[in-house]
């Protein structure tokens, strides 16, 4: 990534109501490209080919739950570099620092408001920039 802008999303979320209305508001109001997965499993299987700028992770997942699905996203050479964002209803200081310790670079919390989403998104990624 040489110009260090955010363009691609991988947006992560097994409830498609929330990934709906996410993926509109970060591509209508923020401009974005958004790839939406159901889950981990195919998250790892879409974004090496993807190649994504900023992933945006769901925690509460079944079969393979967010922290889980972060542990497999850094194995992949081409994608451990690339920043992780939390979005999770859990965000008590503790499971936020938990997060991090994990290598998240911020959490964005749910329910999320999607007039302010991408704002939301620009202002984590301007601090990974």
């Amino acid at each position: 990534m040489s110009d260090n802008s955010l363009q691609k999303i991988l947006y992560v979320e097994d409830e498609p109501d929330i990934s709906q209305v996410a993926k509109l508001a970060l591509e209508n109001i923020g401009g974005f490209q958004v790839e939406l997965c159901e889950n981990g499993k195919v998250a790892l299987e879409v974004a090496p080919a993807y190649l994504p700028d900023l992933i945006l992770l769901d925690v509460m997942m079944p079969d393979m739950d967010g922290p889980t699905t972060l542990t497999e996203l850094r194995k992949i050479p081409e994608l451990k570099n690339v920043p992780v964002v939390f979005m999770t209803a859990k965000v008590q200081p503790s499971e936020v620092a938990s997060y991090r310790a994990l290598g998240a670079v911020d959490v964005i919390s749910k329910p999320f408001d999607p007039m302010t989403l991408a704002e939301q998104v620009k202002t984590i990624w301007s601090k990974t920039a």
